[in-house]
């Protein structure tokens, strides 16, 4: 991890085209400006994280699912 210090107003580049800037500090807060190309995605840490936590879960609903499907599948050729 690369640690920096900043002053207001002054900016970090990474790999030529994001640039995050210290825009203000309050009461131990700290707020960024981030300007990155569209194909960048930006999430807050705690965002990703819950979005990877949805997602295991709806990738587990769907195993379910698909395991329940294949039972009553194999339910009803059993029965013809």
């Amino acid at each position: 991890m690369l640690v920096l210090t900043r002053k207001l107003g002054e900016q970090v580049i990474i790999d030529g085209d994001i640039t995050v800037t210290l825009l203000a500090t309050d009461r131990g807060r700290v707020r960024l400006g981030i300007e990155a190309p569209s194909r960048v995605a930006i999430l807050r840490a705690e965002l990703e994280r819950r979005s990877n936590r949805e997602m295991e879960s709806l990738q587990d609903l769907a195993k379910r699912a698909s395991r329940k499907y294949a039972s009553a599948h194999a339910e009803l050729l059993l029965t013809t």
